[in-house]
């Protein structure tokens, strides 16, 4: 199946309630391992690429093309977003012009109005090519790609502007952080969730979805957060299985082949597509009919 923007799907998603997974690829395990659970589920999924990881990896267009050549090459036959998830404004624009479904303009840590103006040209660019966009207002806890927020509640007023530019979908900082959650945190505000879902239709987006209790995470979506970024719990994942597969000595099989690559990587494949299920079923995300 060819690759498609999010707008239908995330959309769907608002309208019926739950949401669709947005995961992270850090290099070809991760891609297979993701697209094998939602093959799995029968469900849509959104594969995005950090700034970081896409460098990494060899660049925009590579990362695109190993998406699409992936799902060609596993016969994947349920809708696959190609996003660039916090993206700068030169890198919003390379992944349009490369040809990425949907792209994210993070522009939360420029002044209001920059932000505004900067996410405008990003719409218009991208809606002129059929790509999704998502926009952020407030800043998201956390350390993004050396990208420092502080975790503060998107502004209610700031949120409606941003979402007048004709964002496809719109991140907001509702006490959200990335990576890995403190002892001390407070927990999502589900308050300033429903002071935003009142006044936008524009499905919203939940980032820092790794380590966020269930619990939250349902009411989250049942309010209108369609769309839930996850990144270091499949990165969490892929290093605990790994770890055991080291520790329990079977790179060192030589008669086995422990140490072929294919092996050694195999548990935290595994381990990525078994968290990616049950985060899927978190969501609420249905099978398609």
């Amino acid at each position: 199946m060819a690759l498609t923007n999010g707008n239908e799907i995330f959309n769907a998603a608002r309208k019926g309630k739950y949401a669709v997974g947005a995961f992270n690829i850090n290099d070809l395990e991760w891609t297979r391992s993701i697209l094998a659970a939602a093959q799995a589920t029968n469900t849509p999924v959104l594969v995005q690429t950090s700034m970081g990881a896409a460098k990494y990896m060899g660049g925009y267009e590579l990362c695109l093309h190993l998406v699409q050549d992936t799902v060609k090459s596993m016969g994947i036959t349920v809708p696959v977003v190609m996003h660039l998830d916090h993206g700068n404004y030169e890198a919003a624009k390379e992944c349009i012009e490369v040809g990425y479904n949907s792209v994210m303009f993070d522009g939360h840590d420029l002044p209001f109005e920059e932000n505004l103006e900067k996410t405008k040209e990003i719409v218009k660019l991208a809606h002129a090519k059929n790509i999704s966009v998502e926009a952020e207002v407030g800043s998201i806890g956390g350390t993004e790609d050396g990208i420092v927020g502080l975790g503060e509640l998107a502004d209610v007023e700031e949120a409606k502007t941003l979402n007048a530019t004709g964002v496809d979908y719109l991140a907001v900082g509702i006490g959200n952080i990335h990576g890995v959650y403190p002892d001390n945190w407070k927990g999502l505000s589900f308050d300033r969730l429903k002071e935003l879902a009142d006044v936008i239709d524009t499905p919203l987006v939940l980032h820092g979805g790794s380590g966020i209790p269930k619990d939250q995470i349902i009411k989250a979506v049942s309010m209108g957060i369609s769309k839930v970024n996850v990144n270091t719990e499949l990165q969490l994942a892929f290093a605990k299985a790994t770890r055991k597969y080291i520790e329990d000595k079977k790179d060192l099989d030589i008669d086995e082949k422990g140490y072929d690559p294919r092996k050694l990587l195999a548990p935290g494949a595994k381990a990525i597509t078994e968290t990616t299920e049950e985060r899927i079923k978190w969501f609420g995300t249905p099978a398609i009919k």
